[in-house]
């Protein structure tokens, strides 16, 4: 383990991320509870800063068109969520950096989009749990550098990277994720023009223009908070796809894929068939199970190597980037995806020590 230590420079960092307490829809119930039995190492558990909701939580933000969107440069990268047929929400990293998590709907699910700037990490979850629509915050607490967000029906804590709740009265359950597409914001607007996206107007004040870790996304050495295990394979914040399965996963780099355009994989990972979409230019990578709820084993080919209508089947149906069938039998009908974002290498190798790179 070769962590760089800054905790002061962090602590006063997040502490001026403010309160969630501020503006925006105030939390509802539930609040921080670290006490009791984890599923991880509690010693390994570290404190951020800032405390329990700390860094604010947004919930139904406001989305206007792509149009409005005045304040992402071409680079940035946004997280795209499936909002209905040819319709789709747009998440901002520019927020996220700030806020981590966005307890949103989308196409008439509850979602919670979390979101990790230590480790740049994506991945949205059903707001569901023990059969009621709750929200999620930030608890303020990290393992393996990464966020652990708290659901504030019950107050329990779980680890977004290992995908499961590891500290209160739902410990050992696994989120339900929502499969989702990052690429840059020019991709986006070219792919998703008619999208709605997370506006500025968070009723928070912070620099959405500015990113508050410095060179942290492309300084190697520096890891704020140490890590159990450290993966020499591959730079440490290399931006990989990770496909997660029960304690294990894969890794993918934007290299398996063509320079320009869409290009396919088909594996095998954990017992489950897949075919990845994937591409450098547009930089993007996406992962779709392919056999149906019925059994139907698919067998996909590129319908088009541009565009968001990418694959096709033995059936005649074409699907989009987001798994929704848009022709053929099937239409309407979504694909089903493995927990599966993108990530710094640095994160995958402490999560998953060992894990196997595509």
């Amino acid at each position: 383990m070769k962590s760089s230590f800054i905790p002061l420079l962090f602590i006063l960092l997040l502490v001026s991320c403010g309160s969630a307490r501020e503006q925006n829809t105030p939390r509802t119930t539930g609040s921080c509870d670290l006490s009791g039995d984890w599923l991880i190492p509690r010693a390994n558990v570290f404190d951020g800063g800032p405390g329990c909701d700390g860094i604010p939580a947004l919930t139904n933000p406001e989305m206007v068109p792509i149009t409005e969107i005045g304040f992402l440069d071409d680079d940035a990268l946004v997280l795209v969520v499936d909002n209905g047929p040819g319709q789709a929400n747009i998440y901002a990293h520019n927020l996220l950096d700030w806020h981590e998590i966005i307890n949103d709907e989308a196409d008439g699910q509850a979602l919670a989009i979390v979101y990790c700037p230590l480790t740049g990490t994506g991945i949205g979850w059903d707001r569901r749990v023990n059969g009621s629509t709750t929200t999620f915050g930030v608890s303020g607490v990290l393992y393996n550098t990464n966020i652990v967000p708290y659901d504030r029906a019950t107050s329990s804590n779980w680890s977004q990277q290992r995908m499961q709740c590891v500290n209160g009265e739902r410990a050992g359950e696994r989120p339900v994720s929502t499969n989702l597409l990052e690429l840059r914001w020019r991709d986006a607007k070219a792919l998703y023009p008619n999208a709605r996206v997370t506006s500025e107007n968070t009723g928070i004040n912070r620099n959405y223009q500015s990113y508050p870790y410095g060179d942290y996304r492309t300084n190697d050495g520096n890891l704020i908070f140490p890590i159990e295990n450290d993966d020499n394979r591959l730079p440490r914040k290399e931006r990989v796809f990770g496909v997660m399965g029960v304690e294990v996963a894969k890794a993918y780099r934007f290299g398996s894929f063509d320079a320009t355009g869409w290009s396919l994989i088909t594996d095998s990972f954990d017992g489950r068939e897949l075919v990845l979409v994937g591409s450098q230019n547009p930089e993007a990578i996406t992962v779709f199970d392919r056999t149906l709820e019925d059994g139907t084993l698919l067998e996909f080919t590129l319908e088009n190597t541009t565009g968001t209508n990418v694959l096709r089947d033995q059936e005649g149906n074409v699907w989009d980037l987001l798994g929704r069938a848009v022709s053929g039998p099937r239409v309407g009908e979504k694909l089903r995806a493995p927990d599966a974002m993108i990530g710094y290498w640095f994160s995958w190798g402490a999560f998953y020590p060992g894990l196997e790179i595509y």
